[in-house]
């Protein structure tokens, strides 16, 4: 077992582009459901819109790929009204089905064959981010160290992708920390005491769901453009449990908890990925743990096990505080 190739790996992918858009989706549900208690499943929606709303600009319309990103933040906003208008005063569990149904159909239209000639169908859309790359500043060659390396474009896609999570997290703080955000944790804590004092909860709910859904949809720009592609099976529902896990991996209800969580998911997800990988090649793992695609499986197994102790001895996450997730559970 090459453990130096393993490690390299998962540093790579956890520091990666693919890390900060993570991030970013995980941002978006830590305003919904770590400040504003709003049990959001279909946070792949806002993703979707937004790596769409840039794809079908540049690929189908010809237009700027940075008109595409104001599309994609104008789609995750109509979004966030057409499902929260008529969901926001249900009950959790089903505000959570509403939420999770509207992503997937979201999907399925976009993959169908009917759509192909403006989303692509099932083949997406190609070659959506050249302006953004033509802007990249740093000379063509490999940077870092050993298995910690990157080429030039991933690296610019890396800096302006944690930049831009960097920028989210910084106006996440400042929204909690004025009067709109005590009144989102007000409503958290108790929405019946936040109404009986006069608040117009649906209205401040609502408020969250827009901003938490352009966050997410940010993440679903600049996970399009590092990879040039949009395509409609990169945005299934596991995606937003994927940014949950990053979430109470991190600690919800925390400043930066997204942020340490998306590295140390990625860094476990690749790390565990590549150490089954050749351990398979080696021979070390029964066979029904290499066939038929089940290394994928187990890696997800691990992943889940990992998250299920953590949830077990530190329910708050990394960096999160007990109270809050008794606030969040109760």
């Amino acid at each position: 077992m090459d453990w130096a190739s393993i490690l390299g790996n998962g540093l790579r992918s956890g520091f990666g582009p693919q890390a900060a858009s993570y991030a970013l989706l995980a941002i978006g549900l830590n305003m919904h459901y770590g400040f504003t208690g709003l049990l959001n499943f279909g946070q792949v929606g806002f993703m979707l819109v937004g790596a769409y709303g840039v794809g079908i600009s540049v690929a189908t319309f010809g237009w700027s790929m940075w008109v595409g990103v104001l599309v994609g933040i104008l789609g995750a906003i109509v979004l966030a009204l057409i499902v929260g208008i008529p969901t926001l005063r249900l009950r959790a569990d089903y505000f959570a089905v509403t939420t999770i149904a509207v992503a997937e159909v979201l999907r399925l239209i976009v993959r169908s064959g009917s759509a192909e000639e403006v989303t692509g169908g099932p083949f997406g859309l190609q070659s959506i981010a050249d302006e953004f790359h033509a802007l990249n500043p740093i000379p063509n060659g490999t940077y870092g160290i050993g298995g910690l390396s990157y080429s030039s474009g991933q690296l610019w896609s890396l800096l302006v992708t944690w930049g831009v999570a960097l920028v989210a997290t910084v106006v996440v703080i400042l929204l909690m920390r004025s009067p709109w955000g005590r009144v989102i944790k007000a409503i958290r804590e108790d929405e019946e005491v936040a109404r009986a004092l006069g608040k117009g909860v649906f209205s401040y709910k609502l408020q969250s769901l827009v901003i938490g859904g352009v966050i997410g949809a940010l993440g679903g720009v600049m996970f399009a453009i590092a990879g040039q592609t949009v395509n409609a099976d990169t945005y299934q529902p596991q995606v937003t449990f994927f940014a949950y896990t990053v979430l109470i991996l991190g600690g919800a209800a925390t400043r930066f908890g997204p942020l340490v969580g998306a590295v140390l998911f990625w860094f476990l997800f690749s790390s565990v990925s590549a150490a089954l990988r050749q351990a398979a090649n080696a021979e070390y793992l029964p066979g029904f743990m290499t066939t038929g695609g089940a290394t994928g499986a187990v890696v997800l197994a691990t992943v889940g096990l990992a998250l299920v102790l953590l949830m077990v001895f530190r329910p708050q996450g990394l960096m999160g505080r007990r109270q809050d997730v008794i606030t969040l559970t109760s």
